[in-house]
């Protein structure tokens, strides 16, 4: 919301020596956040001139400019000659003029410059020049303007160039501030200034005989679409009238073009009172307005031009004619004010803010008026907005204000909150005293009386989200000051902190960090294809989770994998020249089983925590989510540098990746042989933990990574750790050092050339029993000297006893008794 300072002083005590950033603090101190300063960013010297004669030059290229003498009032009496390329203005005009030294938005500094043969002493501007608008048709006329000022006079002050305005963001909740009245409100709240409220006290006649209808036979949520429309007509108004400057300028520094005198009017007493107004050319109307929902079939052309078509729940402005304004959002252009405008009807009103948001998302139609609708408009200040247009329409537009119009509906009071002695005080952990509670909650604008246990609240009009006593507690806060809640750490009760899987969790993530992994964490949100390929070990159709409303159709579900998330993110990096990747996610899938229903009507209760039941219900009502860990590589692992080579990523990187998780997890993780959809035959291998599959790691499939664009040699790795974790169980314990010395020995076994070699190993790790420290494969030999079809796995096994020194008797031993349960199971033989 950008105000305008000279403007926000209309309505409360700002000091003048006040500067934007004291104003900007102060909004902060009650809960603002500060956005930016906005001003014309002009510099003098820019004064008021008279054209005193002009010569029309052509020039070469067809254009005609013009050599102007100009009277800027200077002591003695001269002229400057200005170089003008604008036709629309006549001798004797007033205009303005930026001479040399000034400088105007954007930085453009005005100097005197030799030009189409001419020394132009000057500029005369335009008003896009001087920040005013985003364009004009030529220069500024003051006469246009409705301004006579004395030639030499500041044209800065003169146009309110010297304003400034402070932006600051308005939470949804806090719709009344979308308005210079409600900041206002809010600076007199954080500084203690006498605040005036215009729509207190003011004057509003009464008017009739206009024929309006509020009909919604669809109410959404049980909410009427309209509950009050308030109608006025104002007759003999010029549209040709120029706005005024200052009300130009204002309408500038809040970020809103001028338009013409009547729309200028409406939307500058929006901005003032937060009102939506409407403006309707009264001779185009047929009959009454009725409010009503749409019908099937119906259209209609708003004023951007854009021919709609209308859905049930749209709420429409109809006239005789049909729908003419989508309500609360934008009108139809059959009935706009333009040049030919000389009778209006003024229409302020109250809609509902979830009708009007819908209507504005579906029809992707944001505006000022359904911005300020969404988020609750104040309904005692429609009568007063309607009088205050009309009373602007007569004194700048030469309207007459008739008896003519209407008030359909009213103003419903809130239901008081009670608010208990001590429960402001008892929340936020601030001694409140009884008047600085009734103190501030008056300052807000809230009625409040006496109960028997504190106080009867009824919020004002404008203040819809005070609705519970937690929400008066935080206005209290907010108001008193965030500076005096003291900050004190709650000491942790005894026996809490990170659960079991949490430390685990923490631990994983930390390793593969420190390993040299980026967590790059990524939506969940896929398409179905990447679901059965990356989701699926045989990639075939499994159950989804589709979203309702997804934010790309192309990806409309949850993921059941992390992969595709860290394609994604590889192929945006790479796509910027960042090649060599190293990347991890740490995040929840979702597993819907086939066949089972998911989703439950059951709705918890929000004062207290639901009983086991409805919670078993509700954990019934939503798929499996466990939490995998997944890994991609791609490019080199090491750079190339001097007397090394680059080193490419592959396998190897992969199962160090893996094996770094299993050490942060607290297990051993074991690799074999495996198959998946979309990685490459060979080179894909099945992860496993205490006998139970936990993940795959393998190279992705040319085809697969072509698809994803990203290179041909990308590995990648997933693992469900919510299942690694829990097999691990609750605590990751030390093995204890033994200080008695290893004996080590190797072993090669030949054996059928399809064997996994996690088979192997595992018969090995059975047969040697406990004296069995630790067995790597080291070496896996295929060519001569072997027959056809087998080959040479060859183990490095590390054997030690915790309660002595082993002999090397007692090691063979242990190594010949793997080597038997592998010849049992396999047939493998020691290579000779």
């Amino acid at each position: 919301m950008r105000v305008p300072v000279s403007w926000l002083r209309e309505f409360v005590e700002v000091p003048q020596e006040a500067t934007p950033d004291e104003v900007f603090a102060s909004l902060v101190s009650v809960g603002f956040e500060e956005e930016e300063l906005v001003s014309f960013d002009v510099t003098g010297p820019v004064v008021v001139g008279r054209v005193v004669s002009f010569e029309v030059e052509p020039q070469k290229n067809g254009k005609n400019i013009r050599w102007c003498q100009v009277n800027v009032g200077e002591a003695n009496g001269g002229v400057r000659g200005i170089v003008c390329g604008a036709q629309n203005f006549l001798e004797d005009d007033k205009v303005v003029v930026t001479l040399p030294g000034a400088v105007l938005p954007g930085g453009f500094a005005i100097a005197a410059r030799k030009t189409y043969g001419h020394v132009s002493d000057g500029m005369i501007a335009s008003a896009t020049e001087l920040g005013l608008g985003d364009e004009s048709d030529g220069i500024i006329r003051l006469v246009e303007w409705g301004l006579d000022p004395e030639v030499g006079a500041d044209a800065i002050a003169l146009l309110g160039l010297d304003d400034a305005a402070v932006d600051v963001n308005v939470t949804p909740d806090r719709g009344y501030a979308l308005s210079i009245r409600g900041i206002a409100r809010e600076y007199s709240l954080a500084t203690g200034a006498a605040f005036s409220d215009p729509a207190v006290g003011a004057a509003v006649a009464e008017a009739s005989g206009f024929d309006v209808e509020l009909s919604d036979d669809t109410p959404i949520r049980g909410n009427d679409g309209a509950t009050q429309f308030v109608a006025r007509v104002v007759r003999g108004v010029d549209p040709s009238r120029p706005t005024p400057a200052w009300m130009v300028s204002r309408l500038a520094l809040a970020g809103i073009r001028s338009l013409g005198l009547l729309i200028d009017i409406t939307n500058y007493v929006m901005v003032e009172l937060g009102q939506p107004i409407h403006g309707y050319d009264l001779d185009a109307l047929t009959d009454g307005i009725t409010v009503r929902r749409a019908r099937a079939g119906e259209t209609l052309t708003t004023l951007d031009g854009q021919k709609r078509e209308l859905l049930a729940e749209d709420l429409l402005i109809t006239d005789g004619s049909g729908p003419i304004g989508l309500a609360g959002v934008m009108g139809g252009g059959t009935t706009e004010m333009g040049g030919a405008t000389t009778n209006v009807l003024v229409e302020a009103a109250t809609f509902d803010r979830v009708s009007i948001a819908r209507t504005a998302r579906r029809h992707k139609l944001p505006s000022e008026a359904s911005r300020r609708f969404e988020r609750g408009v104040d309904p005692a200040v429609a009568p007063v907005a309607a009088q205050r247009v009309v009373d602007l329409m007569v004194e700048l537009a030469g309207g007459t204000a008739t008896d003519e119009g209407t008030r359909v509906g009213g103003v419903a009071l809130a239901d008081p909150v009670e608010l208990p002695a001590g429960f402001a005080g008892g929340l936020i952990g601030v001694d409140y005293a009884p008047e600085r509670i009734r103190e501030v909650l008056v300052a807000i604008g809230c009625t409040v009386a006496d109960a028997s246990d504190g106080w009867s609240i009824t919020a004002p009009t404008w203040r819809g989200d005070l609705t519970d006593k937690w929400a008066l507690t935080e206005e209290i806060v907010r108001v008193d000051g965030l500076d005096k809640v003291p900050s004190v750490l709650p000491t942790p009760p005894s026996g809490r902190g990170l659960t079991a899987a949490q430390q685990g969790r923490r631990r994983v993530s930390n390793a593969l960090a420190a390993a040299g992994f980026v967590e790059t964490p990524a939506f969940p949100f896929v398409s179905e294809e990447q679901n059965d390929l990356y989701g699926s070990p045989s990639g075939e159709s499994l159950p989804g989770v589709r979203l309702a409303n997804p934010l790309s159709a192309q990806q409309a579900f949850l993921r059941r994998s992390l992969i595709p998330g860290l394609a994604q993110t590889a192929h945006r990096n790479i796509s910027r020249g960042l090649t060599d990747l190293a990347m991890f996610e740490v995040g929840s899938v979702f597993l819907p089983e086939r066949g089972v229903a998911y989703g439950t009507d059951t709705v918890p209760p929000i004062a207290e925590r639901p009983d086991e039941e409805t919670l078993a219900t509700l954990n019934a009502s939503v798929p499996p989510q466990p939490r995998h860990v997944a890994i991609l590589l791609s490019g080199n692992v090491t750079p190339k540098q001097p007397g090394r080579a680059a080193e490419q990523a592959g396998l190897e990187a992969a199962l160090d990746a893996v094996r770094t998780i299993g050490v942060a997890a607290g297990t051993d993780i074991i690799v074999s042989q495996g198959e998946r959809a979309a990685l490459h035959p060979g080179r894909t291998g099945t992860l496993s933990a205490a006998g139970e599959e936990i993940g795959y790691v393998g190279e992705l499939l040319p085809s697969v990574a072509a698809d994803a664009d990203l290179p041909a040699h990308t590995i990648v790795a997933e693992l469900n750790l919510d299942l690694l974790l829990g097999l691990v169980g609750r605590r990751v314990v030390a093995a204890s050092l033994s200080t008695y010395p290893a004996a080590t020995q190797d072993v090669s076994l030949v054996v059928d050339a399809a064997l996994a070699a996690a088979d192997l190993r595992a018969a090995l790790v059975e047969g040697a029993g406990d004296l069995l420290e630790h067995i790597r494969l080291v070496d896996d030999y295929r060519g001569d000297g072997l027959d056809a079809g087998t080959k040479s796995l060859t183990f490095a096994m590390r054997f030690r006893a915790d309660d002595r020194t082993l002999t090397a008797a007692e090691a063979t031993e242990a190594k010949l008794a793997g080597v038997r349960v592998a010849d049992e199971r396999f047939g493998a033989k020691i290579r000779d």
